[in-house]
């Protein structure tokens, strides 16, 4: 089994946080996408879209974060996607909500133009897309804090789930531009229980520091 990924990705580091709670024997094969690897002739015939992570498990390639985690999870026998119709229906719903509503807005319209400032619109366009973004960014999160978490500790209840590694890196990238979480108490300690598990430190520790690289220009300039 290998694991193609860069830890500064937001798609790779919840299927490494998930291999490095499980047994799951993997070769992780770092792709640097800074560095335009995943542009590469070699890289896209393994995934024409061009994008980490990819999983190539004796020959079976499969692309998507969300995909690749429901597939280790059952590879595994995890208790984090579980088998009873309902209960994984909805840890499958979760993580559609976090891939095309919370992190479409918070990150890909407020948080990575700012991370990434070299990637964004012109400025006027940008600084539309990014208050329309916010905006959106709060309701999913207030969705998120009254609704999805309510009393239970993770996303979908009692038990930690696969939507949890991926909703809280997701919300997590937020932090790389110092984005307050204060009006949400429920998904701030949320945050806090995930960021207490034992992997977190060691698969965040690359992005961490790539996000203080950027911190550090963006407060030079």
């Amino acid at each position: 089994m290998k694991l193609y990924y860069d830890p500064i990705s937001t798609t790779s580091r919840p299927v490494m946080l998930f291999l490095a709670e499980h047994d799951l024997p993997a070769e992780l094969v770092r792709v640097e996408i800074l560095a335009g690897e995943t542009r590469s002739e070699a890289f896209a015939a393994l995934n024409p879209n061009c994008a980490v992570p990819v999983l190539d498990h004796d020959g079976f390639v499969l692309t998507e974060g969300s995909a690749i985690l429901k597939y280790l999870a059952d590879v595994a026998g995890s208790t984090t996607y579980p088998t009873e119709l309902r209960a994984r229906a909805r840890v499958n719903a979760a993580m559609d909500w976090f891939n095309t509503g919370l992190s479409k807005d918070l990150n890909g319209d407020y948080v990575y133009p700012r991370l990434l400032p070299e990637a964004a619109l012109p400025s006027a366009m940008q600084a539309e897309v990014s208050r329309r973004g916010l905006e959106r960014a709060q309701h999913w999160l207030s969705v998120l804090d009254r609704h999805m978490l309510g009393d239970g500790p993770y996303v979908c209840g009692a038990e930690l789930s696969i939507a949890d590694y991926l909703g809280a890196v997701y919300v997590g990238l937020s932090q790389a531009v110092t984005f307050d979480l204060t009006p949400w108490p429920k998904v701030a300690a949320w945050m806090d229980r995930m960021r207490a598990r034992p992997a977190w430190d060691e698969v965040h520790a690359a992005f961490y520091g790539f996000a203080a690289s950027r911190r550090e220009l963006r407060e030079a300039g």
